[in-house]
């Protein structure tokens, strides 16, 4: 009887791990696959006149331009007086200073203007501000064709469109549409990260829906900011988008909360743990051991278990 008790532990104990180790590897997968989807943001770019985004798009599916109901007359006029393509969309980050183009043909006497379509607000005519909003304010480049609308210190608020008026009999009008995208910085492997003493510590921050760099990108262990206090061989590489912060031996010392603080957009967190050489049992964690014996190997030697169970019962 003893070893039958035995025996149907052991097979017991088999299962759980085995399903165990099925279900964390598939959820593990699965998980996998999630982070990997993505959604690839969209910009206009002027100097191309393309959408950069691996395909082009259609601009006047948007919800916002779409709402515009077509003149055929105006249409003519706009290619006509425009260099400028119509209904473009132009995406920038909260924070910086929003550019929008709008280039003509020579118009002789007549003046530019540009018009926040959600409100119909007259904010610019020619060169001068007409908004009490002293942020917006137009440029003449040295062509003198382009008619750049600027937005300073944009905020999430100027999203929407914008309508660039010539006054011709009858006025003509280019449409373009504003998206502001909130940045922020991303430590890649999550909020906490684990590594053993003496291995080494490397950090990587990337910025996320950012459309230009930024002036700086600081690192910081708790309240101390260690981009210029550098020991031990530790490093700090910069690149368009993004920092890593590179610690050649971790020392208990170096555990602790780091920080990833670009210029121009939110910061990201991320806890360290420095284990000593060898791990407490709590935190021990056989990564060959779990994965030595395939899932699919264990459920055999399962069944092999169940059948001796099963013929010493008879």
């Amino acid at each position: 009887m003893k070893i039958k008790f035995v025996l149907l532990i052991a097979m017991v104990i088999l299962y759980v791990v085995g399903d165990d180790h099925f279900i964390h590897t598939d959820h593990h997968r699965r998980r996998k696959h999630r982070v990997a989807s993505g959604k690839r943001d969209i910009r206009y770019d002027w100097r191309t006149r393309e959408f950069i985004s691996g395909q082009r798009r259609n601009s006047k599916l948007d919800s916002g331009l779409n709402a515009i109901s077509t003149d055929p007359e105006n249409e003519k006029n706009v290619e006509k007086l425009f260099l400028s393509p119509n209904y473009t969309i132009v995406q920038a980050q909260i924070g910086t200073t929003a550019v929008l183009h709008c280039e003509v043909i020579d118009i002789g006497e007549s003046t530019v203007s540009w018009i926040r379509r959600r409100d119909y607000h007259l904010l610019t005519v020619g060169l001068q501000t007409y908004s009490s909003d002293k942020r917006f304010f137009t440029s003449n480049g040295k062509s003198g064709q382009d008619w750049s609308l600027h937005i300073r210190y944009s905020e999430l608020k100027d999203s929407g469109l914008y309508e660039c008026q010539i006054t011709t009999h009858p006025a003509s009008s280019l449409f373009v549409e504003l998206q502001l995208l909130e940045a922020h910085a991303d430590i890649i492997g999550g909020s906490e990260k684990i590594v053993k003493s003496g291995s080494p510590l490397r950090l990587s921050c990337i910025l996320r829906r950012t459309t230009e760099p930024p002036e700086y990108i600081f690192w910081y262990h708790g309240e101390h900011m260690i981009n210029y206090d550098l020991k031990g061989g530790a490093a700090v590489r910069h690149g368009r988008q993004g920092s890593e912060l590179i610690i050649p031996r971790a020392e208990m010392k170096h555990a602790g909360n780091y920080s990833c603080v670009p210029s121009n957009a939110r910061p990201a967190n991320v806890t360290v743990h420095v284990l000593q050489s060898e791990k407490p049992a709590a935190m021990q964690h056989d990564s060959k051991g779990g994965s030595a014996v395939p899932c699919g190997r264990r459920r055999a030697i399962s069944i092999l278990l169940l059948n001796v169970i099963a013929l010493l019962w008879r």
